[in-house]
């Protein structure tokens, strides 16, 4: 067999995947997050979301009505309950204040691993995509050496039915 006719299978019987790239990042984050990393999750999730806020807003309209109301009933009534927290409110915005210092920083936390997941994400997106560039570069080689080989085909079977007609 001369080196013309041994079959000649292409780039695509070529290739082969050096790496595999696929894997889990969203795994892999909670798989290595430490109990702190953990609350601080927790806690952004909880403090974004609308039970949270229901409640709050329920909580801080109940307090507010309470003392506004022991208020009330002590103008009319000297020996009635004093309230804890009379109008202004300042330990209402105590309470509030200091609720804020502590999931504000957490809520942050959170966010900047969220960041870091979502960039090493962004990073496996390219590197998949570099790779499916790769891949389809030597699929449309494959391609075109179909194409070729099958134009020689053609050709050997035209000079075939030509020597046929002869005869």
């Amino acid at each position: 067999m001369n080196k013309q006719d041994q079959p000649n299978f292409g780039p695509a019987a070529r290739y082969r995947v050096k790496e595999h790239l696929v894997r889990n990042v969203y795994r892999e984050f909670h798989e290595h997050q430490t109990c702190g990393q953990r609350v601080a999750d927790y806690v952004a999730k909880v403090v974004g979301s609308w039970p949270f806020i229901i409640c709050q807003s329920v909580i801080i309209a109940v307090w507010m009505g309470v003392n506004a109301y022991l208020v009330y009933m002590k103008v009319f009534d000297p020996d009635y309950f004093n309230a804890w927290d009379p109008y202004p409110f300042i330990l209402l915005n105590l309470v509030l204040s200091f609720q804020a210092a502590y999931t504000g920083p957490v809520v942050m936390m959170s966010q900047n691993r969220q960041a870091e997941k979502d960039r090493v994400m962004a990073e496996q997106d390219y590197l998949i995509n570099k790779k499916s560039g790769e891949e389809i570069e030597v699929i449309m080689a494959h391609l075109v050496h179909q194409d070729e080989f099958m134009n020689q085909l053609m050709a050997r079977l035209e000079k075939i039915e030509r020597t046929v007609e002869k005869v």
